[in-house]
């Protein structure tokens, strides 16, 4: 069987999407999975072993319709899970002619579009988003959820990262990433909250990194000429596939509810995310997962009311940083 996954959006929700994928090619090795995303999520999606192909959203929808309905049958789908519900997407699955087109019953346009329907309403689900993608797996006889997800991103396939950088992980320190912002797609931790931290971790046992867009990287300029000389700004410098190795091969990361958080945890390494406690942004329905995640959630609106301190207490015993620490910690 050869699957059609969509997940247009962030990267943070392409790489929620690869338990699924996982999962299938665990259960039914057989299958053959192809995403449909935006070209800026590629790398995610290149760097899984559970993933057999690639369609860009933004080209496909650049075409005439005619062209469109000719890119998709080529592939020959058995099946499509939309995972993200679009009404641009499920019209062309239906003109595609895929036989098994698996929606929610909560879009009435997907009552037109698909023939096979479920009832899902993520909005106000407080299941993790990684479980509810396995809800529409129902349709095609598939009704468990598997324990520790994390166990089936199969991120295995990272590009090689240029000396300039990987030079920068030679260090007996403990390595730790600090990524500030999140593309606007959640609530920010505020900079300041960020310096506390830094001055709460000891140069001479955390080296500090930097990391944002290209686009942040502007943002962030004048709160990084702030910062002390050891913290080293990465931000602009990485395109997605080499940050993806780089988090790989550090020791740890702190972020709000953004793609390179839910990079660290896939990738296994420490992760720490900062939420806020409401629905449907609260950490139980959009936490990282992985087997050294955690995250803080804030008792109020606001992340700014999640202390320097209460983060340092959850990162001084990541790994290294515990043997490092001393008898007073």
């Amino acid at each position: 069987m050869h699957i059609l996954i969509t997940r247009v959006d962030a990267i943070g929700d392409v790489v929620l999407t690869l338990p699924l994928c996982g999962y299938l090619k665990q259960i039914r090795p057989e299958t053959r999975i192809t995403i449909l995303a935006r070209n800026y999520t590629k790398a995610v999606i290149d760097a899984s072993d559970s993933v057999d192909g690639f369609i860009d959203y933004d080209a496909i929808f650049a075409l005439p319709e005619k062209d469109q309905i000719a890119q998709i049958k080529q592939h020959k789908f058995d099946a499509i899970l939309h995972l993200i519900t679009q009404k641009d997407i499920s019209n062309l699955a239906r003109k595609a002619e895929i036989p098994i087109r698996i929606g929610t019953i909560s879009r009435p346009y997907h009552w037109r579009d698909c023939n096979r329907l479920i009832w899902l309403r993520r909005k106000v689900s407080d299941e993790h988003e990684a479980v509810l993608h396995f809800r529409l797996l129902k349709p095609l006889g598939i009704k468990e959820v598997p324990d520790e997800l994390w166990r089936y991103y199969q991120m295995n396939k990272l590009a090689t990262l240029p000396a300039e950088f990987s030079d920068l992980l030679i260090t007996d320190k403990f390595t730790i990433i600090l990524h500030p912002k999140s593309n606007k797609n959640a609530l920010e931790w505020d900079l300041q909250r960020f310096s506390e931290l830094i001055d709460l971790l000891d140069k001479n046992r955390y080296q500090i990194f930097i990391t944002g867009s290209k686009k942040e990287q502007e943002e962030l300029k004048p709160w990084i000429d702030t910062l002390p000389r050891h913290v080293i700004d990465l931000t602009g410098q990485l395109p997605l596939d080499q940050l993806i190795t780089f988090i790989k091969h550090t020791d740890g990361l702190l972020a709000a509810s953004t793609g390179p958080l839910h990079l660290a945890a896939a990738l296994g390494i420490n992760t720490l995310g900062l939420y806020p406690n409401f629905r449907p942004k609260h950490g139980g329905r959009w936490g990282p997962i992985g087997p050294k995640a955690n995250y803080i959630e804030t008792q109020t609106e606001s992340l700014d009311s999640i202390s320097a301190k209460e983060v340092f207490d959850k990162i001084k015993v990541w790994g290294k940083g515990a043997k490092y620490m001393g008898p007073n910690v």
